[in-house]
């Protein structure tokens, strides 16, 4: 009798601490590209895979419920080799997205080929840095993923499932990863190197109550580099944000809108 005690009560507390957790909205919040100039970058990606302005600020676009959001940077890294490696959309026709990139000034790192079981996909880079993993999926257009790197890939999943949650399950039922919203985050393994100042900057969750948060994830032994602190946008909206380190230097804001 005193081992069920004891098992009903660890069982208790357990749930009570995951009620506990203050919660992170279902969805990747924004991806920051970084870019020797805004407008061309807002332009570009409009352009190329139809991202919608928002009148929040004129520095970003709407996928799905996804911000690209771009940063003034005219000495960033490529993006491939940090620890936010690519990221990835997902077109109705490859073949003549390929072309139109090409057109615009991307450059075709990897042409277009058949993966099995998966799907079409081909890897260029924008004009500036980030690799971009362009596919052909029709259960999912838009923005598709974002791609990490890091030694271990399943726990570095196991981090991000645990800090933000999200739904664990297989891309195609071949790739590991967690899906926030329509937009997977997935990982490939290899050394890594810090992504701030890298063409993927950093990429952010919204959370309903940035403060609650952070004193969170700080007893977890999660580094900030920058405390809770308002900003105003172009439109008069105020946010507060923070930034934190992810594993391998993957550079991730808390932001609360």
């Amino acid at each position: 009798m005193r081992r069920s005690l004891v098992t009903s009560i660890g069982v208790i507390l357990f749930a009570a601490a995951a009620a506990a957790q203050t919660p992170v909205m279902p969805v990747v919040d924004h991806i920051h590209l970084n870019v020797p100039d805004q407008a061309k970058g807002v332009e570009w990606y409009q352009k190329t895979f139809g991202g919608k302005p928002i009148t929040e600020a004129p520095d970003r676009l709407m996928f799905g419920d996804t911000r690209l959001i771009f940063l003034k940077n005219d000495k960033a890294q490529p993006s491939t080799g940090s620890a936010l490696d690519h990221i990835g959309f997902s077109v109705a026709d490859l073949d003549a997205t390929l072309k139109d990139l090409e057109a615009a000034g991307a450059k075709i790192v990897n042409p277009a080929r058949d993966v099995p079981g998966l799907f079409k996909l081909a890897f260029v880079d924008d004009p500036w840095g980030t690799r971009i993993e362009v596919v052909q999926d029709p259960e999912k257009l838009g923005l598709h993923h974002v791609h990490l790197r890091a030694p271990d890939p399943a726990a570095t999943l196991a981090w991000y499932k645990e800090k933000f949650g999200g739904d664990t399950g297989k891309l195609k039922d071949r790739i590991d990863g967690v899906r926030y919203g329509g937009v997977w985050i997935l990982v490939q393994r290899g050394d890594a190197t810090p992504s701030e100042g890298h063409a993927i900057d950093h990429i952010g969750w919204r959370t309903p109550n940035l403060d609650a948060k952070t004193t969170e994830l700080k007893a977890q032994s999660v580094k900030f580099t920058t405390e809770p602190r308002p900003l105003k946008l172009a439109s008069g909206t105020m946010v507060n944000f923070a930034y934190l380190e992810g594993p391998d230097g993957a550079k991730i804001e808390l932001v609360q809108r």
